[in-house]
């Protein structure tokens, strides 16, 4: 896998590609001379976490005949800076996922857990540095 970043103003904006030839938009806060352009990169990472595992979870469901009509997660991380360095990883990431449809808890709950444990590459990347804990709601339509 390979991307590629061309800068795009005199600040800190490019913009990012990659094998899918969508472009996304990664910019500094302006305190530091950005624009508020684009996402940061930190804020990709928590990005890709929960797209990787709401497409796991999302084909899960599916082959056990859940019928998901939304899906919305909410990704929150904890940095802590590492002593001596202006480096602030993450530490502590939780991924909430809030369903709609005729999802059972069961197989919603079996659905991320088989996403974390054994399919999302997002969150075997994260894992050795924090902790990365899940909850979830379903909300059952008829």
């Amino acid at each position: 896998m390979q991307v590629e970043l061309k800068r795009v103003d005199d600040a800190f904006h490019f913009e990012a590609t990659g094998l899918s030839g969508v472009s996304v938009h990664i910019d500094g806060a302006a305190d530091i001379g950005g624009h508020n352009a684009g996402a940061r990169p930190m804020e990709l990472l928590l990005m890709g976490l929960g797209g990787c595992t709401a497409i796991d979870v999302i084909l899960i469901l599916k082959k056990q005949r859940q019928r998901v009509d939304d899906l919305q997660i909410s990704v929150s991380g904890e940095r802590v800076k590492i002593e001596d360095t202006q480096m602030t990883p993450f530490r502590k990431i939780n991924v909430h996922f809030k369903f709609k449809g005729n999802i059972t808890e069961a197989k919603a709950e079996k659905a991320i857990e088989l996403s974390m444990e054994k399919y999302c590459s997002a969150t075997a990347q994260l894992t050795p540095s924090a902790e990365i804990t899940h909850t979830y709601e379903v909300d059952f339509a008829e």
